[in-house]
């Protein structure tokens, strides 16, 4: 089978899909497991890998979902699909919308959504809405609007949705020859923590896993609904992709805690951005700031103490691509020297003599 065929055609067998469900595909899924170098030594593990979800074709983990959610949405006869977002979910729902010739509706909250999201929602032919809101003030309009109009929502409420994006997990044992011990991903809505855990599931039931791995989720602490324990009404981080008071899936994400023998717990932006940095100086990868919350979130288990890896497989989900936002980047990175155009100057700018 080709290396791109899509997962709905590598993974068609664990999939609610018919002869009637169009097999559309841009090349999703099938991303890289990359050993790290430098953070399994500092935290003691046997191993340690990295899902680069942000090698999907619009950049991060949302492809998964949002090609099943559309595929289905075609069969079903839908013209129109709509959702809101911090943006990953924009930018895969018009890129699919786009390659299903369906109309997309995004709506985004006014407050900071990053750039190269919103530049992929409106390139791909979505109709943006920004909504002076946050992210779920946006998503109740998206609920009370699809009642009013013949549209399918395409956000993780969508079924489809988190089916999708329980095939990350079927090739992380795929590529492993097992589940791992531990699994460490971001926490926004929540849908990807029960996603994963319902493919690891599935895939032990079967007999293609030996074990069942421990999920270990990360909310930012401006925004951590379910370490709280209730709603946060105005959710603040830097991690815009997490930055959610609410969370759609919050039950099921408790429930893949708890069955795991897992943890929900919370990393501050600092915690963030100091993982942020490591895994691009460090390791060579360049992830979008909420995808170093599972980093971050690692690390401050180990170094409080409260785990132990020693012998142990972990796996950490880096939901989406730096280049989804630039802006961070380019506020902690070291800054630009500037020099007239001689080798001597260069060499004066860099100590060299």
């Amino acid at each position: 089978m080709s290396a791109h065929a899509g997962i709905l055609r590598r993974y068609g067998a664990y999939l609610p899909i018919t002869e009637a469900t169009p097999l559309i595909s841009l090349g999703e899924g099938d991303t890289p497991l990359v050993p790290s170098t430098r953070i399994a030594r500092e935290l003691g593990c046997a191993a340690l890998y990295f899902k680069l979800e942000g090698c999907n074709p619009t950049g991060s983990f949302k492809d998964r979902g949002m090609v099943l959610a559309i595929a289905k949405a075609l069969e079903e006869g839908s013209r129109a699909v709509l959702c809101a977002s911090t943006g990953n979910t924009s930018a895969a729902a018009a890129a699919y919308a786009a390659r299903a010739n369906l109309e997309a509706v995004v709506l985004v909250p006014a407050s900071y959504v990053a750039l190269g999201k919103l530049a992929q929602a409106m390139i791909y032919g979505a109709r943006v809405v920004v909504v002076d809101g946050n992210f779920d003030q946006a998503l109740d309009i998206v609920r009370e609007l699809a009642v009013r109009h013949p549209l399918t929502i395409v956000n993780s409420i969508n079924p489809y949705r988190l089916e999708g994006q329980k095939t990350a997990a079927f090739e992380v044992c795929d590529v492993l020859g097992d589940a791992p011990h531990v699994l460490a991903i971001p926490v926004g809505n929540a849908g990807n923590i029960t996603a994963y855990w319902r493919g690891f599931r599935e895939y032990h039931a079967l007999g293609r896993a030996t074990r069942l791995p421990r999920m270990l989720g990360f909310e930012a602490a401006g925004a951590a609904p379910i370490v709280r324990g209730e709603v946060v009404r105005y959710p603040d981080t830097i991690a815009t992709a997490i930055r959610i008071g609410n969370p759609a899936s919050w039950q099921a994400a408790v429930q893949a805690r708890d069955e795991s023998g897992g943890v929900i717990d919370c990393v501050t932006d600092e915690e963030i951005l100091e993982a942020y940095c490591l895994l691009a100086s460090g390791e060579g990868i360049f992830a979008e700031p909420a995808s170093a919350a599972s980093v971050a979130g690692l690390r401050k288990l180990v170094r409080e103490g409260r785990l132990d890896l020693r012998d142990q497989i972990a796996v950490c989900v880096l939901t989406g691509s730096g280049l989804k936002d630039p802006d961070r980047a380019m506020k902690v990175a070291a800054s630009v020297i500037e020099v007239p155009p001689t080798a001597s100057a260069v060499e004066a700018a860099l100590g060299w003599r």
